[in-house]
């Protein structure tokens, strides 16, 4: 079945290529410009707001800075940090649009060309290529009285700056690599996760993974297969989910018995002991906080290979010394490669932080995605949960839509809205202690953060 899948991708994604390559080739400069919001990335989220601006009549031109729809998940896009390995570690119907279904035939965890497929075609789908330029890079967005000044340099066209009603910006969160410092130098080669590209690059090596989130996980599962040597470095523990449970994906298991938060931590944990162990007993730390307080890591094949005695499990490190790692607890070992799974920081690079309210590790908008002060300028995908999906996007981009649009008529909802965004943030958490790391600033609990926004976007009146 995968096979089959796999051939008609190959073969529609070359249709696909070559009509829109030529249809973008050809593609005039935006126009008309000061009456329409720029929208900025062509992932996810960026998908998300073109339609749900689209569908209330929002004019909007999109700017993308790759050859095409997907974002990371498009290998082919230059700020990509896909794979040849990389899928979902959530399950498609826990994962997709609910107006634009995965296809029957796809696997319950798609892989990252399938994925960039699902996403192109979306865009087909919904008819947004018209609106969206492509190899267009935003070099800056600044603020000229109510509107935006935005820069955007292309290959043909040149560097040319627009004025824009408005601004949405959807570009991702995972672009700009964390790069840790370390005593010492290391005279191998070390690479950050967002490079690696191909398990061959591991052939005969001696590797060394820091870093075990779900990239860290599955590239030391990849290194096993051709490096000489291959092991994880890890600082602090982790909790790790099976992709199947009982023969099912195991985000579709339970929810339908709703358990009090810290109860749930509890039997959750021992449920995911009875699955895959204790993971102290594979050489990890005890993790130093409950379940649920951090992004979950959706790999137990690292436990099988840990068991096999393929991968070894290191301490956090302690000083480089030529091509010596040496480990907090004294040990020490030789390697080749590094490869750092050590995340990425949050990063608007275009635009100042002084315009995004930016507060300690994150901007400090309404909901993730509203400025307190500006009533155009909004962020999309700024948000992480487990569970959340692009369905979780996309309604963000609704309330945006909406927003928008019930200014513009006067709605009531939306001018309550308005004042509402400038006051307090509500609670997000669910009362869940989430940990306090960079990746986890913009982390929130799903039922609480969408129901918060679908019921402003409800309360909004478009109808008049």
């Amino acid at each position: 079945m995968f096979q089959t899948v796999t051939d008609t991708l190959n073969k529609e994604n070359s249709k696909i290529d070559d009509t829109m390559k030529a249809a973008n080739k050809h593609q005039k400069e935006p126009s008309n410009t000061e009456q329409k919001y720029a929208v900025i990335g062509a992932g996810p989220a960026g998908l998300s707001g073109a339609k749900a601006l689209k569908e209330v009549g929002i004019e909007f031109d999109g700017f993308e800075m790759g050859s095409d729809f997907g974002g990371l998940w498009n290998i082919k896009n230059p700020l990509s940090t896909m794979y040849e390995s990389a899928h979902l570690i959530s399950s498609k119907t826990t994962t997709e649009f609910k107006d634009f279904p995965m296809p029957e035939n796809a696997p319950d965890y798609p892989s990252h060309k399938l994925m960039a497929k699902y996403f192109i075609d979306y865009a087909k789908n919904f008819k947004l290529y018209d609106q969206y330029y492509f190899h267009s890079k935003i070099e800056s967005v600044e603020k000229q009285g109510e509107q935006w000044k935005v820069k955007v340099s292309h290959p043909e066209r040149g560097t040319k700056t627009y004025i824009y009603k408005g601004v949405v910006i959807a570009n991702g969160t995972l672009a700009k690599p964390n790069i840790p410092s370390f005593k010492g130098e290391f005279t191998g080669q070390i690479i950050h996760s967002s490079e690696y590209k191909k398990a061959a690059s591991f052939e005969g090596k001696r590797v060394l993974v820091i870093g075990a989130g779900n990239s860290g996980c599955d590239i030391v599962v990849d290194a096993v297969h051709h490096a000489q040597k291959a092991d994880i470095s890890v600082r602090r523990g982790y909790y790790f989910v099976p992709k199947y449970v009982f023969g099912k994906p195991s985000d579709t298991i339970g929810g339908k018995i709703k358990l009090p938060r810290s109860l749930k931590q509890k039997f959750d944990n021992m449920l995911l002991k009875w699955f895959t162990g204790d993971p102290e007993r594979f050489g990890f730390p005890k993790p130093k906080y409950k379940m649920y307080e951090s992004h979950p890591v959706v790999n137990t094949l690292i436990l099988h290979h840990i068991g096999q005695g393929d991968i070894e499990v290191q301490k956090d490190i302690d000083r480089f010394e030529g091509k010596t790692v040496h480990f907090k607890d004294g040990k020490s070992a030789q390697y080749d490669m590094i490869v750092l799974a050590t995340g990425y920081k949050l990063d608007f690079p275009f635009i100042d932080k002084k315009y995004l309210n930016w507060s300690g590790m994150a901007p400090d908008l309404y909901l993730k995605i509203f400025h307190p002060e500006y009533d155009n300028l909004f962020v999309l995908g700024m948000v992480e949960a487990a569970g959340l999906g692009w369905e979780g996007r996309y309604e963000q981009a609704k309330l945006v839509a909406r927003y928008i649009k019930g200014l513009e008529l006067n709605d009531t909802a939306a001018k309550v809205f308005k004042k509402k965004k400038s006051g307090p943030q509500p609670d997000l958490s669910g009362g869940y202690n989430y940990l306090q790391l960079e990746r986890m600033s913009f982390y929130v609990h799903k039922d609480t953060y969408r129901g918060l926004v679908t019921k402003e976007a409800k309360a909004i009146n478009l109808k008049k």
